[in-house]
Parts: C-alpha cells; structure tokens; sequence
C-alpha cells in the first residue's frame, strides 16, 4: 500500500514532533557553543559570538514578528507540535534568556580578556591618555557631530522614527527654567560600531602605537561623552542606549499587484515601518525612560529585554575582519577541480562526462566561466538561468549582460521576493532589463528557489544543450562558506527537462511529469514518497531499507510521518540536518531506527543531499529544497539526479559518511529535543566532515570529480 495522508495520518500528533521555533533556537544554541569553544582562535569566537546574535536579530523580525501578528488576529490556531501562539512566545523567551545571560557574561569575563592579552583592547573613555581623548573629541567633532540628529519629544513634536536594528540614545535634558525634556539621537549605521583609536588619533610620540597593540573605544562611548555638544545651553542629565526590533516579513498581495516589481519597490520602503517586536535596553535605564519608550512604540512589557552588557552584538563581525591570521582558525582557500585546467572549452569537458563540483573546497569560478564562455563563444544561441541571490558587483549579471548585447537570446528569472535580497534583485533586474534581457519575476503565488542555467548551443551535429544545477545560489561570496554542490551536465534528459521547466517559469505550462528531474510544487513530495516506499517495500521482502537526507531543515509533516512509518517497518534513516528538526528521532516505537545528526562549523552546512539504497541500486539527488511545506507547496524548487557512479561513491563515501562519523563537530538530537556531541564513535581516530574535505583538496589541489573518487 503506498504511503497516502489518509494512512500517514496515524503519525500526525503533537507529541510526535518538535516546535519548528525551538528548534531553530536549539540550532542558535549549537552556534553559540562554537562561540564557547576553548579550542577556537580567538578571533573565530567572536565570528560566532556575532553569527548568534545575528540569527537572533532575524528570529525577531520573522518568526516572533509572525506569532505576534498572529496573536493581534487573534488566531489561535496551534502549531505542529500542539502550542498555542502565546505559549509559543513563552517558551521561545524561556529558552533566549538564558542564552543572552550566559553569552554576554562571556563576551565580558572570557572574551574581552583574552583579547587584552592579544593587545586588542576595548577601552572605556576614561582609561585612555588626555592625548587619545583629545584626539577622539575632534574626531568627533569633524567626523560624527555633522551627521547627528537630534530629536526632540514634547507637545510640539512627536515621537521620533526608530529604525530597525539601529541604536540610539534616550536623553533627558533640563531647560535653564527647569523644564525637562526627552530626547532621542541615534548612533550613525555608517560608521564603524567600535572606532580604531591608531587610525584616528596620530600620536606626536615616536612610540605611538603602543607596540603594536590594536586599541578601539565604543561608538557610542564617545558619542554620549559629548552629547552636551548637541544641546548648547541645556543640561544633559542622563542617556541611556536601546535598540528596537521591527516587523520586516513583507506582505505581498500579489494577485492585486499590476507590476510585481514596482510594488516590491513600495513594499521595501514599507517594511522599515514594520511594528515592533522587541525593545532592548541598557541595563540601568531607569523606569520612567523604559515606560516612554514602551508607550510611545505602542509594545507591551512583554516585549522589553534588559541588557546587562553592550547591545547589537552581531556588530562584532569587524573584529574578526582584523587580519590577525594567529587568532584565526588555518586558512583555506578553495582550489579549481583538475578537468578545468584542461586546454579545452568548457563545453566540450561537460560532453566527456558530468561534473560536479563541491564548494567552497571547491572553486566557484569554473561556474562563472561557464557563464562567461557562453557569453563569449559564437556558437551559444541562447542563455536562460534563474537568480535567487545575486549578491553585489556579481560577475555572472555581468556576463549576461555582455551576452545579450552579442544579440544571444537571454531570460533570467529574478526572484524579487527573495527575503532581505530584495532592493539588490530589484537593482539586478533593471541593469538586465536595460540590456535588452528577458526578465521575468516568477510565478504568482510561488518562489522561484531553483538554482539553474541552461545553455543552447549550435554544435556540427546539431542544437546541444547543457545544464548547471545547484543546490545554493549563484553568489560569489557565499560560494566561499556555504557548503554546497553543483553538477554541470549534458544528459539530453535532463537538459530537456530544465528546458520544460524553463517554459513553466516563462510561459504556461500544465507539465505534470519530467524525466529526471524532481519539480515542486509539481510532483517533488510524492516522489519523495514514492521512494520512501520503495524502501519499506524493499524491507518489508527481506531486503535492507536504507535512506540518508542531508539538509537544511525537516518540517513537513507528512514526509517526517513517511519516515516514522519506514523506520517501524525496519528502513535504517540517518538524517543530516543542520538547522530545524521537527521530527522527534530514536523513540521506542516510533523512531527507534532513526538518527539525526547536526554539523556547526566554520563552513555553513548548506547542501541537499537525498539517498536512497534501492536494494544496491542506490539514488541520489542533491536539491535547492529543504523538506519544508514552504518548498515543497509555495516554491519552484528542483531535484537532480547524480547519474555516474563515481560521482555517487564521492558522495556518498566524502559527504555523507563523514558527516555521519564526524566526531568533532556532530552532535546528535536525543528524544527530548537536546544534542549531545558525538562522542559515540570517538576513538583516537577524530573526525571531521568539513577538516576531512580541506584535506582532501590540500595534498593534491587539482582534485577532480569526474574520476573514481572514492578509491
């Protein structure tokens, strides 16, 4: 019997999965026992330390900006695993405190200490010589006062603007009459939160650099030491700094929309005044201050965090931008694959056999060059790709745009509702359009999450087409430290099905069925399902059932109940995922034969990976989706088989396997929702997926894929 939703719907309980939310916070636990880490550089702590807070800025303004609204609709609907939104709420807080009191005690007693001891100093103004202090004043004065603001609340005026994330002061000043006033001034985004002392203050001394220490003070630090300088005449009494968090998951009416992209355009300019979901504030802020805060941003209690330490935290980033390379973990720089060093274009290497690369050990450039020489070569008539993030300066849109002044037929869909990329895919989108490039924006009611390029090229034997298919974006920057998998092919059936999907994209199309090629919101669950059958069935006949997902996030609730239902039927299920994990493994009698593992570490965990053992048969599909209704229902999202059996073996032996059996940076999830480290399988042999791939690359950097790799 095939697995349907009426006879999965047995496994559809509360108590059969965890919060999507507190998974995700257990996820940002994970990152901030990296901060923790006493074997991390130094300076790699503090990319951790600003990664946490900087995932928890995006929970705010999406996923407790959401319950929120649903609470002001007063929907009271539950969640997957049976909580209301306002116990949602509670427990996600009773789960953040926590995490805030233990990281700001470190970032305090262990952090800025052994920073001191590596002369990188964060001084409190009046630690410093009257030398530095003067020369800070006058920075101040040329560099910071002409870009503050001052703004004053009373009868006259209203309530300041408050921007998101931004940090400002609320001020009391007195009037020479003995009035009181409220006033607000906002640190500038556009400069640096912490000021480098040596760059600003050119000593007379010879001695001036403090052999070599590295000296900063606090932005802010500075700023309320002359505030008084703002109020000529006034009494500054007391100033106190916060940082709000807004409502920025835009809301789109597409169906009402005449041009998506010019309401995009308005949506964006929206999105800044989102209501706000949460306040922070210096710890000492007095009452009468918090409560005109709270009032005037129209918040509840509920919303107030008090900070006993700095606010914005995820600024810390431009620390570890220092080029220190001793208070970093060991360089690595990605290497280009042997095959691309070959004489050759890269069209007639792709004809040979199949390609795949694995970034970011890795190099992104061959996928750039494919773009670059299909721009060049005479023979390439046509060029159609979909662009989710672009990122800044990218050299791919710049060689579409050189393709389509050589009069090549260029379509380029740009997803514009790609969260927090949308201003840059608006910008990209209009630099394609005036180059005279077929721009479309997607479908209605969906995402377009599929990473692609299809290139048609006149060849002596006729029209041939070739593919590039990935499971991340078509971005340089997060090409260097996001883990992800691309496959350069020319199987006529996957070339012919990209073609079909690109007319779905384009046009119109009621295509239900593709030859190699998995296609959501089409057929991409239940081909999941059909093959999660297959292994039950192969099971059930006495073979061995053995299925492995690596991936972002595990969410929907029929394919978990899928799952739960193989593992009671005796199928082996390792699960790879790196963030969300709904499904509740190693529970006796529902999950006993499933084991979840999770990967954190210097390299963002990003690739896809979907295996089946087919009884020796094995499958594989690397994907753009993550096993989430949003991708499965409500995006365009591609799977793609791994074809050559090298390819396969390399794979499954360098990607899966050691995930599996890494013991230095896997935890596994226990049945209450925790995760231990993988100290199950540590011997004196250590483990780890991600040192295991540098190695790989570092003996010989011109690694290939396209040979047997698994020898």
């Amino acid at each position: 019997m095939k697995l349907t939703k009426e006879n999965l719907q047995k496994y559809i309980k509360p108590d059969n999965f965890f919060s999507r939310d507190l998974s995700w916070l257990e996820f940002n636990r994970r990152v901030l026992e990296e901060a923790l880490n006493p074997e991390l550089p130094l300076l790699d702590k503090i990319k951790f330390i600003s990664i946490f807070f900087s995932n928890l800025d995006e929970f705010y303004m999406i996923r407790i900006a959401g319950i929120k609204e649903q609470l002001r609709a007063k929907v009271l609907d539950t969640s997957i695993d049976g909580l209301t939104p306002i116990e949602q709420l509670r427990k996600a807080e009773q789960t953040i405190q926590p995490m805030l009191k233990r990281i700001n005690e470190y970032w305090r007693e262990e952090i800025i200490p052994q920073l001191k001891e590596n002369k990188i100093f964060i001084y409190n103004l009046d630690e410093l010589s009257t030398e530095d202090r003067e020369g800070l004043n006058n920075y101040f004065l040329r560099e910071i006062y002409p870009v503050l603001t001052p703004l004053a609340f009373d009868p006259g005026r209203p309530f300041p603007y408050i921007s998101n994330l931004s940090i400002s002061f609320a001020i009391l000043i007195k009037k020479p009459t003995g009035e009181k006033y409220f006033a607000r001034v906002k640190v500038p985004s556009i400069l640096p939160r912490l000021l480098r002392i040596d760059t600003i203050v050119k000593h007379k001394s010879r001695n001036g650099n403090s052999n070599g220490a590295i000296k900063y003070v606090w932005i802010g630090d500075l700023i309320k030491s002359n505030l008084h300088l703002l109020f000529p005449g006034l009494e500054v009494i007391e100033s106190y700094r916060f940082r709000i968090t807004r409502d920025t998951d835009l809301e789109i009416q597409e169906d009402e929309a005449d041009d998506l992209l010019e309401m995009m355009e308005e949506n964006i300019k929206q999105r800044k005044f989102g209501s706000v979901v949460r306040l922070e504030v210096e710890k000492n802020m007095p009452q009468y201050m918090i409560e005109t805060l709270v009032e005037n941003l129209e918040i509840t209690k509920d919303d107030l965090h008090i900070i006993d330490g700095n606010l914005g935290l995820s600024d810390l980033m431009l620390l570890y931008d220092l080029q220190l390379p001793n208070l970093k973990e060991k360089p690595f720089h990605p290497v280009i694959p042997e095959i691309f060093e070959e004489e050759e274009n890269i069209f007639s290497l792709i004809r040979k056999k199949d390609i795949l690369i694995s970034h970011p050990y890795d190099s992104f450039n061959p996928v750039i060059e494919f773009i670059k020489q299909a721009s060049l070569d005479p023979d390439v008539l046509a060029i159609k790709q979909t662009l989710y993030r672009v990122g800044t300066n990218s050299p791919i849109v710049k060689y579409l745009i050189e393709a389509a002044e050589r009069k090549k037929q260029v379509a380029v869909l740009v997803e514009l509702k790609a969260r927090f990329d949308e201003e840059n895919n608006i910008f990209w989108a209009r630099e394609l359009e005036k180059a005279g490039v077929h721009v479309v924006y997607g479908l209605l009611g969906l995402k377009t999450h599929a990473k692609m390029t299809l290139v048609v090229r006149k060849e002596v034997d006729g029209v041939k087409r070739y593919v590039h298919m990935s499971t991340g974006n078509y971005n340089t920057a997060t090409a260097k430290i996001y883990t992800d998998l691309g496959l350069f092919s020319c199987n006529d059936e996957i070339c012919a099905d990209a073609s079909e999907i690109f007319n779905f994209l384009t046009g119109y199309s009621e295509q239900k069925e593709f030859r190699k090629l998995w296609v959501a919101p089409i057929n991409k669950r239940q081909k999941f399902l059909d093959l999660i059958h297959r292994e039950i069935k192969n099971a059930k006949e006495g073979g061995t059932g053995h299925i492995i997902f690596k991936l972002n996030s595990l969410v929907d609730p029929m394919l978990i109940a899928a799952l739960y239902e193989a593992s009671s039927c005796g199928v082996k299920i390792d699960l790879i995922v790196r963030g969300i994990c709904c499904l509740v493994p190693q529970r006796p009698g529902l999950s006993d034969n499933i084991r979840v593992v999770s990967i954190v570490g210097r390299f963002l965990e990003h690739s896809r990976v979907y295996y089946f053992y087919n009884n020796g048969e094995e499958e594989i599909y690397c994907s753009s989706a993550d096993l989430m209704p949003r991708n499965l229902d409500r995006r365009v999202e591609i799977s793609f088989p791994i074809l050559e059996k090298s390819l396969k073996r390399f794979i499954k032996n360098y990607i899966l396997e050691t995930c599996l059996n890494d013991n230095i940076k896997a935890r596994i999830l226990l049945p209450t929702g925790s995760y231990v480290f993988n100290r199950k399988v540590y011997t004196e042999n250590k483990i780890s997926h991600q040192e295991r791939m540098m190695m790989r690359s570092l003996p010989n950097p011109k690694k290939v894929h396209t040979k047997e790799a698994a020898e």
